[in-house]
């Protein structure tokens, strides 16, 4: 389920087309977490669920997959109106299991 739009999230990070809000930079730092986690994530994770913003109407991603030393962890993203990622927001660990 959603193998196609998660392969478009890694094409964006693949091509470096995305952006991280502050909030987003806020938590990797505080959980200790580099841009490299991150993308580690995205690349190693798989979409466990989609939700839709009620006031925007749009999709957001939850990604969970293993940082660079093997924690599990969570990115929050979507895909905005200007073709690029937008990661909203990371943390470590996650209510699914892998």
């Amino acid at each position: 389920m959603h193998e196609g739009t998660l392969e478009r999230v890694r094409e964006y990070v693949r091509s470096k087309q995305y952006i991280m809000t502050t909030h987003a930079e806020e938590e990797v730092s505080d959980d200790e977490l580099t841009i490299y986690d991150v993308e580690h994530v995205i690349f190693t994770g798989k979409i466990i669920e989609r939700q839709k913003d009620k006031i925007q109407a749009e999709w957001k991603y939850l990604i969970q997959g293993n940082t660079l030393i093997g924690d599990i962890a969570t990115v929050v993203a979507k895909i905005s109106i200007t073709s690029k990622l937008v990661i909203i927001t990371v943390f470590i660990g996650g209510s699914y299991d892998m």
